[in-house]
């Protein structure tokens, strides 16, 4: 029959288990990863900020103008 432990220096949680069992190669690739995705995600947004900042003001007046305009049909 097999008796269980209730030593606490045997005893280790799960979580402890997964720590000490973490694959460090795979948590640097994942590091890299999601540095990536967010700094993918901020040039975005800030490349899509500068396009707007830098609209011709008269493409930003004829756009207003004609969502703004009644439609003239028969």
């Amino acid at each position: 029959m097999k008796t269980i432990s209730h030593n606490p220096e045997a005893f280790e949680s799960t979580y402890a288990l997964l720590v000490r069992s973490e694959e460090k190669q795979r948590s640097r690739f994942e590091m890299l990863v999601y540095t990536l995705l967010i700094v993918s995600t901020l040039f975005a947004v800030a490349q899509f900020g500068h396009q707007a900042a830098m609209m011709p003001p008269s493409i930003a007046h004829v756009a207003t103008a004609v969502s703004a305009s009644p439609q003239h049909g028969g």
